[in-house]
């Protein structure tokens, strides 16, 4: 399988820019042709019955979407309403129109049946429930019908038209924000640049490394892209957040250590995420001796016997620990627990939380001024 992630940030020419080029260019005059369809009135987007947030972005994955989705969903339930998340299930081998993955007390779907991410939040968010469906406007009335649902996240919305949402919330990844700036397959982007004026407010995620020495060195990427995205759209308010390592978990033997717990460890790590290397850079900040990673394309299947081969390569290099991501760890559990054998209690995944960085809970104010506004519209009605 060609390196995507490698390809979409290459900048110079190769054998391969001449045929990505083209079908990027076919690509584009097809999403310009559907963008335009909407703004026309050809296609019409549908309204649930409540407050809809979409959390989305504008590049292929690596935004962070999934734990940002969880934070706003805690914190929407916090302040007393009736959540719903409302997912795609990318991924996921569900056959059914609508499928009920959590109704927030109990899972009913496993990751192979609902995808990486639905599964994951399901875990993660208790008293919401998780529902997932091609058409998202279905998915919600669902959730509307069965739980009272009023309040909707999309996770990973923003190309999702059919839709009509009250805010769109586009999350921008401070370190690697738009690739090579082609659209798909030759760059990362989506939609062109142009759309990002569909936002309500920009969210730059890992901010913290994209301050980092490493990003300085490429043309400090972060007041660049703050710098792009003031001068072109200067009326949509900014925010900054970081992927924090939360804690380390043991799922075989149900430890759960401080992400320090791995300082001056020897381990072996791999991930199967948009950019796996990023996992690894979060390791080796945590001060983990990563002696081996290796890295695989985003939503890659793990088998039971590559798992086996991974845990007798850490034996081999004298790896005390074979760690991942949790998102990775929602596709191995479901055979990690029929594979037994000893070296499974060495492995583990690291979990990560979003958070804003201090003084910028501004976005709460948005959403909140965002539901009184819908509140006093339908009092009018």
């Amino acid at each position: 399988m060609p390196d995507w992630s490698r390809i979409h940030q290459e900048r110079r020419f190769s054998r391969w820019s001449l045929p990505l080029a083209f079908f990027s260019l076919l690509y584009g005059v097809g999403v310009r042709f559907r963008l335009k369809a909407y703004e026309k009135g050809i296609f019409r987007g549908k309204s649930l019955p409540g407050f809809v947030i979409s959390v989305g972005n504008i590049t292929s994955g690596g935004t962070g979407k999934t734990p940002a989705v969880a934070m706003l969903a805690k914190w929407a339930l916090g302040e007393g309403h009736r959540v719903a998340i409302l997912s795609k299930g990318y991924g996921g081998r569900y056959k059914q129109e609508v499928l009920e993955v959590s109704d927030g007390k109990h899972i009913y779907a496993d990751s192979q049946m609902a995808g990486d991410e639905p599964f994951l939040l399901a875990r993660e968010v208790s008293g919401s429930p998780v529902v997932i469906s091609k058409n998202r406007y279905l998915a919600g009335m669902y959730a509307h019908k069965k739980f009272g649902s009023d309040f909707f996240i999309l996770d990973d919305g923003f190309q999702h038209l059919g839709l009509e949402r009250n805010l769109n919330l586009v999350l921008i990844d401070a370190s690697e924000p738009f690739g090579n700036a082609h659209l798909l397959p030759w760059g990362p982007l989506r939609e062109p640049l142009s759309q990002l004026e569909r936002a309500d407010a920009f969210i730059l995620t890992r901010f913290s490394r994209g301050q980092s020495a490493k990003s300085n060195a490429k043309d400090h990427s972060t007041q660049r892209i703050v710098t792009f995205l003031k001068g072109k759209f200067p009326s949509i308010p900014i925010f900054c957040a970081d992927h924090i390592p939360d804690k380390l978990v043991f799922p075989i033997s149900g430890e759960v250590h401080t992400p320090g717990f791995l300082r001056g460890t020897r381990v072996l790590a791999f991930a199967g995420i948009a950019h796996p290397e990023q996992f690894q850079e979060s390791l080796i900040e945590l001060g983990a001796d990563v002696v081996q990673f290796k890295g695989f394309r985003d939503h890659y299947p793990f088998d039971g016997d590559e798992i086996r081969e991974l845990i007798r390569m850490k034996e081999r290099i004298g790896a005390r620990y074979l760690l991942t991501t949790e998102k990775d760890w929602m596709r191995i559990a479901p055979f990690a627990f029929t594979t037994a054998a000893p070296m499974h209690n060495d492995l583990a995944y690291l979990s990560v939380r979003f958070a804003f960085l201090p003084g910028q809970e501004g976005i709460f104010g948005i959403i909140r001024n965002g539901l009184s506004e819908r509140r006093g519209l339908a009092g009018r009605a």
